[in-house]
């Protein structure tokens, strides 16, 4: 599942009430931001220790990925993130949170359209995206001036 829309909008609140469902009916979740967990395989890859790492996200039942998009990803970062989706593909479930449309994944992954086209081929095939529009929570009760 991949949740699509600007800040504010709950996507984050939507992948950790499913992640709290999945728990429920006695699945194993992992819930982590895409930024910390390229972070964390990157420092495993230096360390000679990317495949033991690389288990910790292929071995949940559900993995949500948080705020994809947010933070700029380098060429490493696009690969290793890259990783995780090709070896989870048809393994295990996926949720997605982005701030960016389909259109403009290839700014998130370093401008490589072809790593861009390879990862929304593998997250789309069996995936189901839900746009979610209007306006920020937290701006709620603001005051316009």
């Amino acid at each position: 599942m991949i949740f699509l829309g600007g800040v504010g909008l709950g996507k984050t609140h939507l992948a950790t009430a499913l992640g709290y469902a999945a728990c429920m009916q006695g699945r194993s979740v992992l819930f982590t931001t895409a930024i910390d967990a390229i972070n964390t395989l990157s420092a495993a890859q230096a360390a000679n220790r990317l495949k033991i790492e690389l288990k910790k996200y292929l071995a949940p039942s559900l993995l949500c990925l948080d705020e994809l998009g947010f933070l700029p990803i380098d060429k490493r970062g696009a690969d290793l993130l890259f990783q995780i989706i090709s070896l989870r593909y048809e393994q295990g479930s996926i949720i997605i949170t982005s701030n960016r449309a389909f259109k403009n994944w290839p700014e998130i992954f370093n401008n490589d359209s072809t790593l861009t086209s390879a990862i929304l081929d593998r997250l789309l095939h069996h995936a189901e995206t839900i746009v979610i529009e209007g306006k920020s929570y937290r701006m709620k009760g603001e005051v316009k001036s």
